[in-house]
Order: structure tokens, then sequence, then C-alpha cells
């Protein structure tokens, strides 16, 4: 079992940044592939970001070139560091952890980005 709790959202004018974290307990932080979800008012989820155990990288199309994940294992914690914001961003974002086809869900924490 993993427990996931995300923090650092907050409003934000459209070209601003955030940092969000989400810290894990429960198991082996270290062995989870960890990434980054969101969801916007009447939206499906989507994938915004992902890192592996290993520290491997991936992002959305949408988010490349202005949003980093990060992780520090020895904090059991995931970031994602976001920069140039745009009203689009405005979502609830999810933090989940991935391993052996288990999937663990934080309960979110939200960002809107006023224009």
């Amino acid at each position: 079992q993993v427990q996931l709790v995300e923090s650092g959202g907050g409003l934000v004018q459209a070209g601003g940044s955030l940092r969000l974290s989400c810290a894990a307990s429960g198991s082996i932080f270290s062995i989870y592939t960890m990434g980054w979800y969101r969801q916007a008012p009447g939206k499906q989820r989507e994938f915004v970001a992902v890192i592996t155990s290993g520290g491997a990288t991936n992002y959305a199309d949408s988010v490349k070139g202005r949003f980093t994940i990060s992780r520090d294992n020895a904090k059991n914690t995931v970031y994602l560091q976001m920069n140039r914001l745009k009203p689009e961003d405005t979502a609830n974002y999810f933090c989940k952890a991935s391993r052996d086809a288990i999937n663990y869900w934080g309960k979110g924490t939200l960002v809107t980005v006023s224009s």
C-alpha cells in the first residue's frame, strides 16, 4: 500500500509558476514509477508527466518545455515544477504511483491559472 498526498496548488496568473509536491508513505518509494495527471472541469483525466524509478522522464506534448518532473527518494517525494502557466493548465492535479500494474492515486491539488 502507498499513500500519496499532493500539495502546492493554488491560484496563479498566466505566465507564473508553481511547484507541486507529492509525498508518499507506506512502501519503498524508490521502486515506484511516479506520475502526474490532471483533470479539468468536465474533461477526462489526462497524463502530464512521469518519472521512472531510474529517473527517466516523459511529458505530455502540451507541457513539454514548461513543466519538469523530479523525485527525491530520500524524502519520498515527487515534484512537478510548472513554469509559464497558461489558463488551459487549470485543473485538479493528481499524483500516481505505479508498479507491477498496481496503481495508487492521491486525492489531488487544485491549480487555477487566471488570464
